[in-house]
């Protein structure tokens, strides 16, 4: 992925860009709407905190399975269109399912509850959680194929989420089964999106790589499956798995009941922290659009590991902090952390590894990685939070990040070691380079 200095006009002259940039929007407004309250209902709905666990961890194991056969799938696609129409379809019908099949289910209880858990893992995660990782390694290949920045378009999903979070706690209070309705409407344009609005540089493309003389683009099953034995990759899972796994841990199992109970009431709590989350994820869409800049600043290592320190000491700060004010400015912090692991993520795999393999790179080294520690955290996490309470929780996280962390700075690679795809410079690199440049075309002209 090479990050150039587009004019703040031409990119939206770029079709590929502002289709790509409706795609994701639609896409964060499909989910948003009711993931962000996903562990409210589960507790309305009568679940407890180890119950939670559980069913987390049973959508985490899901999507930890998908996300690998989506990767494999979407870099033999290359830029087709099929998983993401896939996805849509599952989007929009996200409504219809969970009142008829998967609410009915859980309130259950018994063995229903897990044929009911089990089901709704395959549907939310085809469509939501591995779908996400799918339509952002789409979205990062555009940007290259069809030069845009990926963070500029990933930026709006961010925003989507922001504008329905804004209102998902207001719906929620009036009757949550709305909020599954509304991802329906949203996944319906999505839908459209991706089926009817193909620009010429796309087709033309697609075109291209039908023709049986060119030059193969797409990487071979060998290639892909060579992955998992890369001992470097190795090294960033462990990462991954010790900090981005918190996101959904701390972030989507924990934080919002903790947040609403420190407030009078719990319908105050709800559309507090709804617009609380409204704010953190437009700020967060804003950042990447700022993070680009900080990585040309520091490089791709450093703004990891700034992701990693971001992240534990706000955790750790939540749980020392019980006042709505502060708790609220410290969740804040979540808006330049996210940025900071989801794009320096690509671009270490861009920058170390072949860049034919980045959606199986980001699916595994990235999110499968989150999943896995999901699997592994979310119900022990869950039990741990049950009996001893928030603050020894939140504290417990905070130093299993502190840990990554460390374990980070030693293993992580620099930005000039081992570069297998595109080379990354620093602004003060590429001037300095510049000048080097001007001294050799001077030194042989006066030759």
């Amino acid at each position: 992925m090479t990050y150039t200095h587009h004019s703040k006009f031409a990119v939206w002259k770029n079709p590929s860009y502002l289709q790509s940039s409706l795609g994701i929007f639609m896409f964060f407004c499909s989910w948003g709407i009711w993931w962000s309250f996903f562990q409210r209902w589960l507790n309305t709905i009568g679940l407890n905190g180890t119950e939670v666990g559980q069913i987390y961890s049973i959508n985490s194991l899901a999507t930890l399975i998908l996300m690998f056969v989506y990767g494999a799938i979407q870099d033999q696609l290359g830029i087709k269109r099929r998983l993401v129409i896939i996805i849509s379809t599952v989007a929009a019908l996200i409504g219809p399912f969970v009142q008829f099949i998967y609410a009915p289910m859980i309130e259950a209880g018994g063995s229903v509850r897990f044929i009911g858990a089990f089901i709704g893992s395959v549907v939310l995660s085809a469509g939501f959680m591995a779908g996400c990782s799918l339509i952002e390694a789409l979205t990062e290949r555009y940007s290259r194929k069809f030069n845009f920045e990926y963070g500029q378009s990933r930026a709006w999903g961010s925003f989507g989420y922001a504008i329905v979070a804004l209102i998902a706690g207001h719906v929620f209070n009036i009757n949550p089964l709305i909020n599954f309705w509304m991802g329906s409407a949203f996944g319906v344009i999505m839908l459209g999106i991706y089926i009817f609005w193909i620009p010429s540089s796309q087709k033309a493309e697609l075109k291209k790589e039908t023709d049986p003389n060119a030059e193969p683009t797409n990487p071979s099953v060998k290639e892909m499956v060579s992955v998992l034995g890369m001992p470097t990759l190795w090294v960033l899972i462990v990462f991954m798995l010790l900090t981005n796994t918190f996101y959904t841990v701390f972030d989507q199992q924990m934080f919002p009941t903790y947040y609403t109970s420190l407030f009078p009431t719990e319908e105050i709590g709800n559309n507090t922290y709804s617009t609380l989350n409204g704010i953190q994820v437009f700020l967060e869409s804003a950042m990447m659009g700022v993070v680009p800049i900080i990585m040309r600043k520091i490089g791709v290592r450093n703004s990891l590991l700034l992701g990693a320190f971001v992240m534990f000491a706000r955790i750790g700060l939540c749980g020392v902090f019980h006042d709505p004010v502060m708790v609220s400015i410290v969740k804040l912090f979540h808006s330049i952390e996210v940025p900071l692991f989801i794009l320096p993520a690509f671009r270490y795999f861009t920058l170390h590894f072949d860049t034919k393999l980045s959606a199986t790179l980001y699916m595994v080294g990235f999110q499968i990685a989150s999943q896995v520690g999901q699997v592994i955290f979310s119900t022990p996490l869950g039990a741990l939070h049950d009996k001893l309470g928030d603050r020894p929780t939140f504290f417990t996280i905070s130093a299993i990040v502190l840990v990554a962390l460390i374990y980070g700075f030693f293993v992580i690679k620099r930005d000039n070691q081992e570069v297998g795809g595109d080379p990354f410079y620093t602004d003060r690199q590429l001037a300095t380079m510049k000048t080097q440049t001007s001294q050799t075309t001077e030194a042989h002209a006066h030759a």
